[in-house]
């Protein structure tokens, strides 16, 4: 998959308007077509991300009952441990499908805007993440990476506002307080190739703005649906972040741009297809309050809105709640 396209931010940050309004037209070529892309010299730190890289990991390798100490205390609490077996993401389509195969630690904003009072919105995206005790460096090393990649989030949907023909700082507004959420991935060690139709991930597309997925260097499985009907592998690309947008975005853009479904699949044993392999998901999505209807951008003269606008936060509570075992 030598096509896979690569975006510098560096590059675009520095570059003049013109440059800037030529890479955008790429990406936006790119988000029309599959809405997957490889991000490299992005500004965050290595230290930051081998910091949560092995604070997840010794999280991960301690024993189930330590782990489960800061399980989600019921079915669709947003944060916390959820052990194997917890979640299908394919349910989230309506397709009826085995638990997957992973297990996952989940934290929200690092703290709720001031004055924020309504109650859904304090009990599913501002609900308090539990947090371990150990590893001792778990908090501050995942506090640390969700503030480097919030802020990465905000120069990747500058980039999104240029190729969507509107002003770099257009989506500034509705972001000031997004109410993203951190996943934290491990899929064990299999002893065997799993039944038939159980996968590590089903099937699904995300519920955001957009996703900056970490994935295990050289690891192997992701997969993207291709506008033919072809479910085609995504490489790991080094030193780089894999973005992909989500419903919300393609609902925000008319559909222009598409949030394509993914999974992880097991791979031949040969290829890797048993062995442990980790992630770190980021699912950027805009303010609780944010409404968010189709972008004047994306609608021609004679042509009308497919959606309702909606807000951001109910908006994401209903997709999530989907997804619950």
């Amino acid at each position: 998959m030598s096509d896979f396209p690569v975006i510098d931010l560096a590059a675009f940050q520095s570059a003049d308007d013109d440059k800037k309004r030529q890479m955008g037209r790429e990406v936006d070529r790119i988000c029309r077509a599959s809405g997957f892309l490889a991000v490299v010299n992005h500004g965050i730190a290595d230290e930051v991300i081998a910091n949560v890289w092995s604070a997840a990991r010794a999280f991960f390798d301690l024993p189930a009952a330590e782990k489960d100490k800061v399980r989600a205390p019921y079915p669709g609490y947003p944060y916390g441990y959820l052990g194997p077996g917890a979640e299908a993401l394919a349910k989230s389509r309506g397709v009826d499908s085995p638990p997957d195969l992973k297990e996952s630690f989940n934290g929200g904003p690092l703290s709720a805007p001031p004055g924020m009072t309504d109650p859904e919105a304090l009990g599913f995206c501002y609900a308090e993440t539990i947090w371990p005790t150990e590893p001792s460096s778990f908090r501050p090393a995942w506090e640390a990476y969700y503030t480097a990649v919030t802020d990465l989030a905000a120069r990747i949907m500058d980039v999104f506002a240029v190729a969507l023909d509107l002003p770099e700082d257009y989506f500034r507004r509705y972001i000031g307080q997004p109410i993203s959420a951190l996943r934290a991935l491990n899929y064990p060690e299999l002893s065997a190739p799993p039944p038939e139709g159980q996968l590590r991930a089903g099937a699904h597309t995300d519920y955001g703005s957009l996703t900056i997925l970490l994935p295990q260097p050289g690891s192997r499985g992701l997969e993207i649906l291709t506008p033919e009907g072809a479910w085609r592998e995504v490489p790991p690309v080094d030193g780089a972040f894999v973005i992909n947008i989500g419903d919300l975005m393609a609902r925000w853009t008319n559909d222009r741009w598409v949030s394509t479904l993914h999974r992880v699949v097991n791979v031949p044993p040969e290829l890797g297809g048993l062995d442990r392999r980790q992630s770190l998901a980021f699912f950027h999505q805009p303010d609780w309050f944010a409404e968010i209807e189709t972008l004047p951008s994306c609608l021609d003269d004679d042509e009308s809105t497919k959606y309702e606008p909606v807000l951001s936060g109910p908006y994401l509570m209903g997709k999530f709640k989907k997804t619950v075992m």
